[in-house]
C-alpha cells in the first residue's frame, strides 16, 4: 500500500496540471463575442470551466443565433492552441509532485479530462509531463459521457487495472469532482484560492490550496 493509501492517482488537466483556464476561455470568449454573444469574462468562465464546449452548444446557438459548426469548431481550437503554445505554463509546484506520486504508486497514474485528447497531449508535451502519464491519458470527448459523468474517470481506472474505490482523483471544479465522486473514488479539491467554495455540498474528502501540499501528502504516511 503507498503513503496516502490510493493505490492510483487520477488527475484532471486543465487547472491542475496545467494553469490553461484564463487562456482557454479568453480565446472562447473572444469568438463568441465575434460571433454576436456578448459574454463577459466572469460569466465565459462561470459557464464553460470544467465543461467540454460542445456539451453548450444549444446555449452557444441561442446566444449568437448561428449553429455551432465544425469548422467553427476547428477555427476556435486552431486560434486556441496557439495562444496556449505562447502561453501555457504548468501548475506551480505540480512537477515536483507529479514526479514524487509517479513514484509513490509504482507509475499507476493517468490524465482523466474532459477537454479534447489532442489539446491534452499538446499541454502535456508543451510544460514537460507527458513522460510521466505517456498513453495514459483519457478524454471525456472520447467516452459515451462527459464529465459530470464518471466515464472518464472509470477508463482512466479499468485501463490502469485499480478498483476506482482505490484511485484518488485531483480536481478543481465542481463538474469535475461530481465526475470522480460518481466513479466512486475519493476526491480532493485543488483550489490556489484558498476558500474552496467551489466544492461546497460535495463528498470532497480534502481541499489544498498548492501542490507543494499535495505532494507532501504524499511524502509522508498520514491517516486517510
Amino acid at each position: 500500500m503507498t503513503s496516502p493509501g490510493f493505490e492510483a492517482v487520477l488527475f484532471d488537466c486543465d487547472g491542475v496540471l496545467v494553469d490553461s483556464e484564463p487562456i482557454t476561455n479568453g480565446v472562447l470568449r473572444e469568438v463568441l463575442n465575434e460571433s454576436g454573444w456578448a459574454i463577459t469574462q466572469a460569466e465565459c468562465m462561470r459557464i464553460f470551466i470544467g465543461k467540454a464546449v460542445r456539451d453548450e452548444r444549444a446555449r452557444i446557438e441561442a446566444e449568437t443565433g448561428k449553429p455551432l459548426t465544425d469548422a467553427w469548431m476547428q477555427a476556435f481550437y486552431a486560434r486556441r492552441n496557439a495562444r496556449l503554445l505562447a502561453e501555457l505554463q504548468a501548475v506551480h509546484g505540480v512537477q515536483e509532485a507529479v514526479a514524487l506520486i509517479h513514484q509513490q504508486v509504482q507509475g499507476r497514474i493517468a490524465c482523466a479530462s474532459g477537454a479534447d485528447r489532442p489539446k491534452v497531449v499538446m499541454q502535456l508535451d508543451h510544460v514537460g509531463l507527458l513522460p510521466y502519464f505517456g498513453e495514459r491519458i483519457f478524454s471525456g470527448h472520447d467516452q459515451p459521457r462527459s464529465k459530470p459523468a464518471p466515464d472518464v474517470y472509470l477508463a482512466a481506472a479499468a485501463h490502469l487495472g485499480v478498483d476506482p474505490a482505490r484511485c484518488l482523483v485531483v480536481e478543481d471544479t465542481a463538474t469535475g469532482a461530481q465526475a470522480g465522486l460518481a466513479a466512486g473514488a475519493t476526491v480532493w479539491g485543488y483550489c490556489p484560492e484558498g476558500h474552496g467554495r467551489a466544492f461546497e455540498g460535495l463528498g470532497v474528502a480534502r481541499v489544498f490550496g498548492h501542490m507543494d501540499e499535495l505532494r507532501g501528502l504524499f511524502a509522508a504516511p498520514f491517516a486517510r
